[in-house]
């Protein structure tokens, strides 16, 4: 699970790559060729306060490269390459309450402040049979 606003994930969906944790190496090689990723937007933009709560992508890591990139001239993060599936967007609000990786219910949103971790197969399962709906 990675935690983006949904203008970077369209960036992202975009170019086929994910930037987490404002560019972060770490989380990004903990991943593996063939593992499966949700991109969560608490927001439409990083800069802005207008709250989405959506699942916005899901996709699946294609290599085993974490790169990096440099966007400008101070700030050269890392990427993963990912191969985006076509999916609708999701609302997490009906879903709280059966996700496992949500502990406290009253809090949700709180795990989301890691920008990037694991969830359970069975979460996954869930919030994809929402998002890859036809």
């Amino acid at each position: 699970m990675a935690s983006v606003s949904k203008e970077h994930t369209e960036h992202g969906v975009n170019g086929g790559f994910i930037q987490v944790c404002h560019g972060k190496k770490a989380p990004l090689q903990r991943m593996k060729k063939g593992d499966f990723i949700i991109i969560y937007s608490s927001r439409i933009k990083m800069s802005s306060t207008e709250k989405l709560q959506h699942f916005t992508a899901i996709g699946k890591v294609t290599d085993d490269e974490t790169y990096s990139f440099q966007m400008t001239e101070t700030f050269i993060p890392f990427r993963r390459n990912i191969e985006f599936y076509n999916c609708q967007e999701s609302s997490i609000i009906p879903l709280i309450d059966q996700l496992d990786f949500i502990a406290d219910k009253k809090f949700w949103g709180y795990p989301f402040r890691y920008g990037h971790f694991e969830i359970s197969e069975k979460d996954f399962n869930l919030i994809a049979s929402k998002m890859l709906q036809k």
